[in-house]
């Protein structure tokens, strides 16, 4: 590859990863993916873009604006993008497929141990620990991206906008990304320089860091998209989405509260604009007053141990699902229809991810040169940038002021513990979050009970 004009020769190329390599990863992301879509990113970014350089800053902030455009959760969808990139449709599978599974194993675990044993003190710890750890990778992923992203006073401007606007004035997300876009490609004839950042090249005189999925190497372009392949991609992951409703309504019926739940959430899949943040009030509305699925405070319960486990913090909906379906069995034995609740749950909630990923980013990839839309795409990575410090910010406050109490110090030490070790001494996630959950265990049961 040859330098760009405005910077030294780029650093040595790096490898592409082979697919058990890659596999590895998206499993330590999968075990690692706390804090909701912040969290997540920011841990994506870390073992992608910086650590290994499988992905450049532009391609990566690239995938996940298309990504926050999209219904569903945000952050999965970006690993399927990012999987996609590297190993095509298996790739984008596998890493869509380990997102979840973790998450969606230890909530099954943890549900279930709620409904027949009630709160267990040492998980309780656990996730103690584990919450400020969380809030320090947090902060260190909106100080990254947000470095990485806002290279204007106007962008800096549209991401203060869109905290303010989601956190206080409570505005919808999708007018909150749709504005940023309007702004943007009004920015493109107006004052391009603000907006359109060439991605892939250092500024004069700095050399540029290497990746496998630059923007430089035309070897990494997508191929492009085809009519007949958008057919049948929607053919194949529609059918996989429909196909446990249909057998459900085939052999027990749409009375029954497996096929009810199934096709509420199927519905809530293609509504869920902003991530769980959004869709939750609607959802526990209707799941608490409307199906009586849970109570209200069964449905906060819901909430706590989805943030302190990995995966998306939609997997709130599994709980749902397999609460809903422990109260009411029917022909199955509680914990039977329970687990195919949560099951069926998770299904319909993760599976269109990979429908709209498959079938638009080659759209996406093909328009990535667009100067028009590099400058929409700026202003919402920016926009982007303002919603992800308001779950920071969201998830900050549960962690150091508990259910409107004083301020938990244990909590504030952990977090900047963690933030300065992330920052300045480059430590690695996996440590750091083992470390923070034995440290809640120890004490929350011997030093300081609660």
């Amino acid at each position: 590859m040859s330098a760009s004009p405005d910077s030294t020769p780029a650093s040595a190329p790096v490898q592409p990863p082979s697919f058990r390599e890659a596999l590895a990863v998206w499993i330590k992301i999968g075990l690692l993916s706390f804090g909701g879509p912040s969290g997540q990113i920011a841990l994506m970014h870390q073992e992608l873009v910086d650590k290994r350089r499988w992905i450049s800053d532009g391609r990566f902030l690239h995938a996940l604006n298309y990504c926050m455009l999209l219904p569903g959760p945000e952050a999965q969808q970006l690993s399927i993008y990012i999987g996609w990139l590297l190993h095509r449709t298996w790739g984008g599978i596998v890493a869509g497929t380990l997102f979840v599974l973790p998450g969606a194993f230890l909530l099954w675990l943890v549900s279930y141990i709620y409904v027949a044993y009630g709160q267990v003190p040492w998980i309780d710890a656990i996730f103690y620990g584990l919450k400020p750890a969380v809030m320090g990778i947090v902060a260190f992923a909106v100080l990254r991206i947000g470095k990485k992203a806002l290279k204007s006073p106007a962008l800096w401007s549209i991401a203060a906008a869109a905290f303010i606007g989601i956190f206080f004035l409570k505005l919808p997300f999708p007018l909150i990304v749709g504005s940023a876009a309007l702004i943007g490609l009004i920015g493109y004839h107006l004052r391009p320089d603000w907006f359109f950042v060439p991605q892939g090249h250092a500024p004069a005189g700095t050399a540029r860091v290497a990746a496998v999925i630059d923007d430089d190497y035309v070897a990494n372009a997508s191929p492009s998209p085809a009519l007949s392949r958008a057919f049948r991609t929607l053919a194949l992951w529609g059918s996989l989405w429909a196909a446990p409703l249909v057998l459900i309504a085939a052999t027990l019926g749409t009375a029954h509260v497996l096929y009810v739940e199934g096709l509420f959430f199927s519905k809530a899949a293609v509504v869920t604009f902003g991530g769980a943040y959004a869709v939750l009030p609607y959802v526990a509305q209707q799941a608490v007053e409307t199906h009586g699925w849970l109570t209200q405070t069964q449905m906060l319960d819901g909430l706590g141990l989805a943030e302190t486990t990995p995966g998306p913090l939609i997997l709130v909906l599994q709980f749902v699902g397999f609460l809903g379906a422990w109260g009411s069995p029917e022909t199955f034995s509680p914990l039977v229809a329970a687990t195919l609740g949560a099951a069926l749950t998770t299904w319909v909630t993760f599976v269109p991810s990979f429908l709209f990923i498959f079938l638009g980013a080659p759209y996406i990839e093909a328009l990535r040169g667009s100067r028009p839309l590099g400058c929409a795409l700026s202003a919402i990575t920016a926009g982007v940038v303002g919603v992800i410090l308001n779950l920071a910010v969201w998830f900050s406050l549960g962690v150091l002021f508990p259910s409107g109490a004083s301020t938990d110090w244990f909590a504030v030490a952990v977090a900047v513990a963690v933030f300065f070790g992330l920052h300045r001494l480059k430590w690695d996630t996996l440590p750091v979050v083992a470390a923070c959950g034995l440290l809640g265990l120890v004490y929350r049961l011997w030093l300081v009970p609660a």
